[in-house]
């Protein structure tokens, strides 16, 4: 995961590095063929040059992005959880537990969806 050494650099907080190094190095694990990327100052994991899912930090959360057809498909799953969320992102308080099954379904309808999609973005 040498792609993300830099932006992981730069997540001063001790435990916020290691929560979302935990993160990307579950999604590197589980789908190794992804290809890891940095664009927009994001971790981004693609497939075939097509974004799957994307990551920022910010002082109070960490965000997912999973696109907004995922976000609006899966919106019920997230209230579950009590993340808040947006149109294009998901937030998950550096307090709250990462649903690593809500990640993995949410990854897998992407890697589906988008296996003859031919242009970055929906």
């Amino acid at each position: 995961m040498k792609e993300f050494d830099a932006f992981l650099a730069k997540i001063e907080q001790p435990d916020q590095k290691k929560r979302v190094t935990d993160v990307l190095s579950w999604v590197n694990e589980t789908y190794p063929e992804l290809e890891r990327v940095i664009k927009w100052n994001q971790p981004m994991f693609t497939d075939h040059g097509t974004f799957i899912i994307g990551f920022s930090v910010s002082k109070k959360h960490f965000a997912i992005s999973p696109e907004s057809v995922t976000l609006k498909l899966f919106s019920q799953d997230i209230e579950k959880t009590g993340y808040s969320f947006t149109e294009n992102i998901i937030r998950i308080n550096w307090d709250q537990p990462v649903d690593y099954d809500l990640l993995k379904k949410m990854i897998d309808f992407n890697i589906a969806d988008k296996a003859e999609f031919t242009q970055f973005w929906r």
